[in-house]
């Protein structure tokens, strides 16, 4: 019975001893640092009294600060250190300069950063950390030139970090440079699928190396983000308008208009390209509230102001709406219906009809009339701005080549000055856009 009740004591003591020590130990230092820490901190403020640089001091202080991450505290130390440590040959400089870099870091002071790290950098030990920091705070500052050799050189260190082989495509992509960047924006694809900006960079960068198709698919895929997605429906909408998918291009457009997000910069462009998309599209009536609407919000706006004069009066006249903006075949239907009936009291012929793109149409005639018989060319300008000498030059030469007897040139525009004198004395009439629009309102 008796070794039973010394067990049983001995097992109490014990317990007793142990819940003593871990109640003591838990009372030591302030807020859970170790008693002999709180020690080094008192000793160490003791010399700084004495001699605010003293180096051992400051570097106690300043290492016991730096691991609780006292980011304010561990600055001031580094500070003074990194001003005495050039002096001091048994000084770590880089231990010095790269732990106020950090703590600068933390503390959200870029510049001071900036130069702990370059300071770090000088004393030539290989950091990872040093070379990484130093290439993003230099692509920060838009320095990307600067940042790129720095990034590769964090690279070559840990040629897997997903922040390194990020930062170094993003450097490469904003330079641009598409084709560097492109392998390291893939790379930080397959790492991180998640990452839209990765994947707006990587669209950018299908777009500037000509592969539209690729750069449209991911565009399309982001509209709907709330950071990314007002610029990608701007540029999917924009690839689509080139390519004559104007259905496709005013979807995308309005869906960015959705975004409440949205720039101001980028929803006025939204909003200028989503009318000339409706233009495209003959839909006059909506291109121009949206032309108008950004007249109020930004007066003088590109050339706001000339296309709602334009579309003011194409909206009142359909065949002008044809001439100008109407696809090739239904311009090229106007047009001969004008050839055959602007020469009153005759019989036509259209013998030639020859469309040189969106620029200009020729249609070539033989006139009979009860008086005369003559071949003649029309030339149908499209282009509302001033037809000057070239021009009319190549009419001319186009009218001998045909041996037309004369020629007659419509342009919605006016003609210049040199453009007049050229045709004075030659067989050629100009009709500028006062007759022109007479002309279309009476063809039916």
């Amino acid at each position: 019975m008796l070794p039973i009740i010394a067990v049983v004591v001995l097992a109490v003591v014990v317990a007793v001893v142990i819940f003593f020590l871990i109640t003591r130990k838990a009372g030591d230092g302030k807020a859970g640092r170790p008693k002999d820490k709180d020690v080094i901190v008192k000793e160490a403020n003791r010399k700084l009294a004495q001699n605010p640089k003293d180096r051992e001091a400051l570097l106690a202080l300043g290492g016991i600060y730096f691991e609780e991450g006292d980011w304010e505290k561990a600055f001031r130390c580094y500070q003074v250190l990194l001003g005495i440590s050039p002096g001091d040959s048994e000084a770590d400089q880089f231990e010095i300069a790269f732990r106020y870099a950090v703590s600068a870091l933390n503390l959200k002071n870029l510049p001071e950063a900036y130069k702990g790290f370059q300071f770090a950098k000088a004393t030539g030990r290989p950091s990872f950390e040093v070379s990484y920091n130093l290439g993003v705070l230099e692509a920060q500052n838009k320095n990307y030139e600067k940042a790129v050799p720095l990034l590769k050189q964090a690279l070559t260190m840990q040629p897997e970090n997903f922040e390194a082989v990020k930062s170094l495509g993003q450097a490469y992509y904003r330079l641009g440079r598409p084709k560097e960047a492109m392998p390291l924006l893939r790379k930080t694809a397959e790492m991180h699928p998640e990452d839209k900006e990765n994947l707006f960079a990587i669209a950018q960068c299908f777009y500037d190396l000509g592969q539209s198709e690729q750069a449209l698919r991911v565009f399309t895929h982001l509209r709907a983000d709330p950071v990314w997605g007002t610029q990608s429906c701007l540029l999917a909408g924009t690839i689509n308008l080139k390519g004559h998918q104007y259905d496709r291009a005013v979807q995308d457009f309005e869906i960015g208009m959705k975004h409440a997000s949205a720039p101001r910069d980028v929803a006025l462009e939204l909003r200028y390209r989503l009318a000339s998309a409706y233009s495209q599209k003959q839909e006059i009536g909506k291109a121009l509230p949206l032309l108008m609407e950004i007249q109020t919000i930004k007066p003088g706006y590109k050339d706001v102001d000339a296309q709602i004069g334009k579309f003011k009066e194409l909206n009142s006249n359909r065949n002008l709406q044809v001439y100008l903006i109407s696809s090739s075949a239904d311009f090229v239907t106007l047009c001969r219906k004008i050839a055959t009936s602007y020469i009153p009291k005759s019989r036509v012929k259209i013998t030639d009809i020859s469309v040189q793109g969106s620029d200009h149409a020729d249609i070539l005639t033989v006139v009979e009339t009860p008086k005369w018989e003559d071949t003649i060319l029309y030339r149908f300008v499209r282009s509302t701005g001033r037809v000057g000498e070239l021009m009319l030059r190549d009419f001319h030469a186009r009218i001998k080549e045909t041996k037309a007897g004369r020629g007659y040139c419509f342009a919605p525009g006016e003609f210049s000055e040199e453009a007049r004198r050229f045709v004075e004395a030659r067989l050629i009439d100009l009709v500028s856009k006062n007759a022109l629009v007479k002309i279309l309102e009476r063809i039916k």
